[in-house]
């Protein structure tokens, strides 16, 4: 039986999804892509000198959604702990960890704005100085975010495996969500330890399948909701 906490959470983790996802996709896409070029940091950084308050709209955004990614892992949490309550924790740590290292991305980029600032002794360095040391910092973000990347494939990985021993939503979408949460720890470990992956796998591609298994959970759960499992549950119910 389900309990009136899981439908809640079920309800919550849609609702969040849909707007946390609305944010940063349209921060990024309108506040931060535009300047953003890839694995330069340093000619990013030159952009974002003279794009400074596009940038910080950006950064609001990307709080946003990391706060976001918590409330998730929560709902998540919430809803397949019955299944099996130590997977499901280990899951959301996971999650945790995505979350994380998301926010320090948000801290290397403050820290990159406040460098091309040049306030105080950072004068002595120059724009050209400064440049190079915030865009160090800018691909130190992207070098975190890639290593969180890794915890939420895991994360969702563990999540879609405990979806599909529930029955809660169709077998067939959550076996898609661990093939597609697989894809994404792959290419995460594919990117930080082969310094030419990017070119053999284009990035734009390597959130796609497990997006589109968020995407379609999401509105599973917010149209349908969880279906009661046909057997009650008793596998690792703590």
């Amino acid at each position: 039986m389900i309990e009136r906490s899981q439908h809640y959470a079920a309800k919550t983790f849609s609702i969040t999804y849909l707007v946390s996802y609305a944010i940063i996709a349209v921060t990024n896409s309108r506040f931060y892509a535009p300047y953003l070029i890839w694995e330069n940091g340093e000619e990013s950084a030159r952009r974002f000198i003279t794009h400074d308050q596009a940038i910080r709209f950006f950064l609001v955004g990307a709080i946003l959604y990391g706060v976001g990614v918590i409330v998730l892992l929560t709902a998540l949490y919430v809803i397949l702990r019955p299944v099996n309550r130590g997977m499901a924790l280990f899951a959301a740590f996971s999650k945790l960890t995505y979350a994380l290292f998301w926010l320090i991305l948000v801290l290397d980029i403050f820290g990159a704005l406040r460098l091309l600032g040049g306030g105080g002794s950072l004068r002595a360095f120059g724009p050209d100085g400064l440049a190079a040391l915030a865009g160090s910092q800018l691909d130190s973000s992207r070098d975190a975010y890639y290593i969180g990347f890794i915890f939420n494939g895991l994360g969702s990985t563990l999540f879609a495996l405990l979806f599909f021993q529930s029955r809660y939503i169709p077998r067939a979408l959550a076996l898609w969500g661990v093939l597609a949460s697989l894809y994404e720890v792959f290419c995460g470990f594919g990117y930080l330890f082969y310094p030419n992956f990017g070119a053999i796998l284009s990035v734009e591609s390597y959130e796609l399948p497990a997006l589109s298994f968020e995407l379609l959970l999401c509105l599973w759960l917010l149209f349908r909701g969880l279906r009661s499992p046909e057997k009650p549950l008793t596998s690792g119910q703590g």
